[in-house]
């Protein structure tokens, strides 16, 4: 005999449970009704935004412009070039009332962070930020750290992995009064981030939490396989589209081509400032070890152009032998590389190739 329950009463469980929704949904819409908080749009005149606006400090910088106060914003590169580091490095200094030269904070007192770590594990962590000699890193009690608990709630009990998400990260921004989130990184906070359906959700809700909670908040992301002869623009950041439209300031870390150890710091998006490190004025690093401390040290500025890939030209037959014509005519070096449109260690490469075909 079977245990199972008869269809009707199935039915009825159903249909009571439906009713109950729909309840509770339409208590909510009159709630959205007569309170006009929680309507989806503010309206207000004009005139009255700003006059509200009016006695409002600016945002201060946390990181000199790159990024504001109570702003959405993401730090993108390619793996392996320091993303996790330089965030660390600025949970760090946000917690201890310092800054990363030359970025200049104007807050002035320490800041709770909480800093959610998707990339690393404790025992990671800790061999990053302990020396032989001088131990482990001090962060002190304004600097929270959370990893992945695989033992956490099943997400199947939430309707959508989005509400899961956030709720966890809500739960956290309470029990540990964060005034800074950082997260380490976007793409495993939901499915396939380069895609807009999972982006829009994604983005939504750190921008309710942000609201929600007056936070200012750094997310980190990743860039698809991009062509290193480029400047880096905000097509390089993986979901470009959606990402870059819900955040409010955006900068990357480019690997220079002249040293496989230098970095250099790049803005992309600014809503409060202009734009001060940009192509003409990028700001360069090295990753060094300072005590316990693994982090970004500032080396000058520079132009970007300089620091990319430069295009190697094939030099054919017809190519060596144009070069070889025109520096028997008198031509110097520079000249030849602007009459051919080419750089100069170009021509002096082939120079040398003509140089020994003339020997043999």
């Amino acid at each position: 005999m079977s245990s199972s329950r008869p269809s009707w009463i199935e039915e009825m469980r159903l249909e009571a449970q439906n009713i109950a929704e729909g309840n509770i949904k339409a208590l909510k819409r009159q709630e959205a009704r007569t309170d006009p908080n929680k309507d989806l749009f503010r309206i207000k005149t004009a005139d009255q935004w700003l006059t509200d606006e009016h006695d409002k400090p600016p945002a201060r910088q946390l990181m000199g412009s790159l990024w504001h106060e109570h702003e959405l914003c993401i730090l993108f590169a390619d793996t392996n070039l320091g993303k996790s580091i330089l965030a660390v490095q600025i949970g760090y200094n946000l917690g201890k009332q310092s800054f990363i030269e030359p970025f200049c904070s104007q807050v002035h007192e320490a800041l709770k962070v909480l800093y959610i770590d998707f990339e690393l594990s404790s025992n990671q962590f800790k061999a990053r930020y302990t020396d032989p000699q001088d131990g482990t890193l001090h962060f002190g009690e304004h600097f929270v750290r959370a990893e992945f608990n695989p033992d956490g709630d099943d997400p199947l009990l939430y309707e959508r992995y989005d509400d899961y998400i956030r709720s966890r990260i809500e739960a956290g921004i309470k029990k540990t009064n964060a005034k800074v989130l950082i997260i380490d990184n976007i793409t495993c906070l939901g499915n396939a981030t380069n895609n807009a359906n999972s982006a829009l959700p994604l983005m939504k809700n750190l921008k309710a939490l942000k609201s929600k909670y007056q936070l200012s908040v750094l997310v980190l992301a990743h860039t698809p396989k991009r062509n290193q002869q480029r400047p880096i623009t905000v097509n390089d950041l993986q979901g470009s589209k959606m990402l870059s439209n819900f955040c409010d300031s955006a900068f990357a870390i480019g690997q220079s081509a002249t040293k496989p150890n230098l970095r250099y710091i790049k803005q992309i998006k600014q809503r409060n400032t202009g734009n001060d490190y940009g192509a003409d004025h990028i700001a360069l690093f090295t990753i060094k070890k300072q005590y316990s401390l693994l982090g970004f040290e500032f080396k000058g500025y520079d132009e970007e152009q300089v620091h990319l890939q430069k295009i190697v030209m094939v030099l054919n037959d017809h190519v060596i032998e144009q070069i070889g014509d025109l520096n028997r005519q008198g031509l110097s070096v520079r000249q030849i590389g602007a009459h051919l449109k080419m750089s100069s260690s170009t021509v002096m490469r082939a120079l040398k190739k003509v140089k020994v075909e003339a020997a043999t």
